[in-house]
């Protein structure tokens, strides 16, 4: 007999390298698909493909699963879930892209030239080994900042393309074993291809991510928490964590949590406390707390989302 849940709804996140002949139609129905079923979120299309991360009923998640399946080409998707009690999204967002995750290279990568997928215990089981390896984290560095393997290089780059400039400069050892991670295992599809094509030899990449991982084996070897591209923005990974990596960057008191800054035209994610929220009404620098636009302040709502991070990602990613 099946276990009931105790959480009305479900989030998923996803992705699926498979030929998509006309993203605009094919984007106009699975927008469709989405209303109908009244379930939220971003899903990005393109020729190459699919990735989003929705929310909505149980029942609605499972029924826009099999429809995904049920598409050709799309038969094998591996959809990542979360039970919760709300819907951390506000909106609906399905959009045609040049690409799923933006790497943004001259040539286009195939993935299926990729590095070899670790599971989850193989993974550990390396980490836990004393074999010499280069572990790089494959996130933006507001991603790393707060949560990302022991022993890690976590590049500071603000953006997912920058990364291929960041490989040319880094003058890592093309001879060793790399092994690469990022939050659900998209970014490392086309990264192992690039490091495969600049010459390095035994690449490999945490199949699913870090939340494939932290379902499958835990928390080993992994410190802090994990950055998520919806309204929750981190969730918890390390059991029984007493600090969190980072610090307020108004006020220097341990913290991980983002806030957006109130100034609309500033908008920049931030590290911030309570303290500092109020220290500067939620905004990010004393210019931007003079700004005459900036957003009203609510002490009471400081760490309820306002969903003014969304639009943030949709012009960084």
């Amino acid at each position: 007999m099946s276990e009931v849940s105790a959480y009305p709804y479900r989030l998923i996140l996803y992705y699926q390298f498979a030929p998509v002949a006309d993203p605009e139609e094919f984007c106009l129905a699975h927008k469709k698909l989405c209303q109908q079923l009244n379930v939220y979120g971003r899903v990005y299309v393109a020729a190459e493909g699919i990735n989003g991360t929705l929310a909505g009923l149980s029942g609605q998640i499972e029924t826009y699963m099999q429809a995904v399946r049920a598409l050709p080409g799309f038969a094998a998707t591996e959809f990542k879930v979360d039970e919760l009690d709300h819907v951390p999204f506000v909106k609906l967002i399905v959009k045609v892209r040049e690409e799923i995750v933006t790497l943004k290279t001259p040539e286009r990568l195939d993935v299926r030239e990729g590095g070899r997928h670790l599971s989850p215990e193989e993974w550990k089981a390396v980490l836990d080994s004393d074999e010499e390896v280069i572990l790089i984290d494959v996130r933006n560095d507001y991603e790393s900042k707060v949560g990302h393997f022991e022993g890690a290089i976590c590049p500071d780059e603000r953006n997912f393309y920058d990364f291929p400039q960041w490989l040319d400069r880094a003058g890592l050892d093309k001879s060793k074993k790399v092994l690469m991670y990022c939050t659900g295992g998209i970014r490392c599809e086309k990264f192992s291809v690039l490091m495969k094509k600049k010459g390095f030899r035994d690449v490999n990449q945490l199949h699913g991510g870090i939340i494939n991982y932290a379902k499958t084996v835990g928390d080993a070897h992994y410190k802090g928490k994990c950055f998520v591209f919806d309204d929750r923005l981190t969730v918890p990974i390390q059991q029984g964590q007493e600090q969190p990596l980072t610090t307020c960057e108004i006020t220097g008191v341990p913290c991980d949590t983002y806030l957006n800054c109130a100034n609309p035209d500033c908008n920049k994610l931030f590290i911030c406390s309570e303290e500092g929220a109020h220290q500067y009404e939620g905004c990010c620098s004393p210019e931007c707390l003079e700004s005459p636009r900036r957003r009203p302040f609510d002490p009471e709502q400081i760490y309820t989302p306002t969903r003014k991070w969304y639009q943030y990602f949709e012009e960084k990613r």
